[in-house]
């Protein structure tokens, strides 16, 4: 055999075995496997919170997610939501409002609670009382007394904004908190949404009470304010314990006559 063929390593010829190579014993992956592993799943909550956590960071994570759930309370973003909602939806919403007996409104909005009721029927309401409250004041006066110049009183809107905007805000906020202290899994989006269609009837109502005729006046708005004292205390019973119904059922009730009162008194006097 050629001799330069005699000194090719064997290690590259067919069929020969390489020749075993010893290594030194590298930590296997599952020792080092505690101090990278993750939390799954991520955190998929409304602000969407911190994602993946290390073992040993929950308690900043915590801290972080904590951060993260107030300033979610001023994003626009996080109410996007509940402004998803489309005109067959809303009107569906408007009819139950106008059937207080029925009581299953929340039924209807628990798969998608929107505040697109609550600002669009207050804003109209506000704008439709202010509007028609000096309508009927006009008429009131042009039967009344010819002698005077009648003036548009633009203080009607300001009183309006702040009465319906504070009122459509702030009831369903103090009931949410109440009925939380009572031990009730009550739902602050929900009892907004609720509170958003009951005004819906004192927007139809203002239209009637531009009628110059006072009887007729204290007719409608006592039946409009009865319709939605129902609508919201029949509604509000599936939040309450029997011990705590009459208390909330009757608060509820009064403070929605009392807006009606309010509205006839103030705008339609």
């Amino acid at each position: 055999m050629d001799e330069s063929f005699s000194n090719l390593p064997t290690s590259y010829l067919l069929g020969s075995v390489p020749a075993v190579v010893s290594e030194e014993k590298t930590p296997s992956s599952q020792e080092v496997l505690g101090a990278n592993l993750q939390i799954f799943p991520p955190n998929n909550s409304a602000s969407r919170g911190t994602g993946y956590q290390t073992l040993g960071g929950t308690g900043d994570g915590d801290e972080q997610q904590a951060t993260n759930n107030w300033k979610g309370v001023f994003s626009i973003s996080s109410y996007t939501q509940y402004f998803n909602v489309d005109t067959d939806i809303v009107l569906n919403r408007l009819i139950s409002s106008l059937y207080p007996i029925s009581g299953d409104f929340f039924s209807k909005i628990d798969a998608n609670p929107d505040l697109y009721g609550l600002v669009w029927i207050s804003t109209t309401l506000v704008f439709a009382i202010a509007s028609l409250g000096n309508c009927s004041t006009y008429l009131m006066h042009r039967r009344s007394d010819y002698s005077t110049s009648w003036t548009f009183d633009v203080s009607y809107l300001n009183v309006a904004a702040c009465s319906i905007y504070g009122y459509a805000l702030i009831v369903p906020l103090a009931y949410y908190f109440l009925l939380q202290y009572l031990g009730s899994n009550a739902s602050l989006i929900r009892f907004w949404c609720l509170w958003g269609y009951s005004l819906f009837i004192f927007i139809l109502s203002s239209f009637l009470l531009v009628i110059p005729v006072e009887f007729l006046r204290w007719t409608i708005i006592l039946l409009g304010g009865g319709a939605s004292a129902s609508f919201v205390a029949l509604n509000l019973r599936s939040y309450i314990k029997e011990s705590e119904i009459t208390l909330v059922v009757i608060s509820s009730s009064v403070l929605q006559m009392g807006l009606a009162i309010f509205i006839k008194m103030w705008f339609f006097a």
